[in-house]
């Protein structure tokens, strides 16, 4: 009878250590989570503007608490105001996540071009990722978002492992893989780059869906009592990688991305 209380608990711990067991270091990006949080805090003591505005893009039920303080902390890094959060947590569509999308870039970025948003950098945290592949397609009489580098954190490129649960919800449905939603983002070519990242352990999505087709993500191990997908947007040595990126400095991961371990 004592123990019958601590029973969801366990199940928690239990999930928690699924993305918590001891991995090999990635050989494509050799950065340790101590050597990226140093980096991270040398970093925000130089400050070095961004080129273009940052767009951060929020995942699916994220009422906004993430993508905030993914804005937050890149803006603490490359210390400059032009980084836009913006959550989807009313968003019952893809296309009304689109829209509003739009709408918000093209008020904090205002642009003479009807067809096109002003020029951006893109974090698509999740399914934030998809709808900013998703906003830079060409659509009839509707403006679409001008993406320069899409960087995308555990984002269902190729459709999320748990989206197959049953459900009502239009948005877990179109990121069932195989959905026509899918297959439409998919197979429209990319004008801009996409550099996607993934922790091992991530039974949300899984960490071989987590980059476009043709291509594999830059995976990192999934360290201490984290949940490798809810909690991968604070990952430091992702945080730290986009960072460089965004300040034209050389990245710690290295092409070609080194493939999956065994089991993944």
């Amino acid at each position: 009878m004592r123990i019958r209380p601590l029973f969801p608990t366990v199940l928690l711990f239990i999930a928690a250590l699924c993305g918590c067991a001891a991995h090999p270091p990635n050989p494509s990006f050799p950065l340790s989570r101590c050597v990226a949080k140093a980096e991270i805090e040398a970093m925000s003591s130089q400050p070095t503007a961004l080129a273009r505005p940052l767009i951060v893009l929020a995942g699916w039920l994220d009422p906004g608490f993430a993508v905030r303080e993914m804005r937050d902390e890149m803006r603490r890094v490359v210390g400059d105001d032009r980084v836009l959060a913006v959550p989807f947590g009313s968003c019952k569509t893809f296309d009304d996540c689109r829209a509003r999308l739009i709408e918000r870039v093209s008020e904090a970025f205002p642009h003479d071009d009807p067809r096109w948003t002003a020029e951006v950098d893109v974090i698509g945290i999740s399914m934030g990722g998809l709808i900013a592949r998703d906003a830079a397609l060409e659509r009839t009489d509707e403006k679409r978002l001008r993406i320069a580098r899409l960087f995308t954190i555990a984002t269902p490129h190729r459709g999320a492992a748990m989206a197959s649960l049953p459900t009502f919800n239009r948005l877990q449905i179109d990121m069932r893989p195989g959905s026509a939603y899918l297959e439409r983002v998919r197979s429209s070519a990319s004008t801009f780059a996409i550099y996607p990242y993934v922790r091992l352990g991530d039974a949300m999505v899984g960490p071989a869906n987590a980059a476009p087709d043709g291509t594999e993500a830059w995976w990192v191990p999934n360290g201490g009592l984290s949940f490798a997908h809810l909690f991968a947007h604070r990952d430091p040595r992702i945080v730290a990688d986009i960072a460089r990126r965004l300040r034209d400095e050389s990245p710690y991961a290295r092409q070609p991305p080194t493939s999956l371990p065994r089991g993944h």
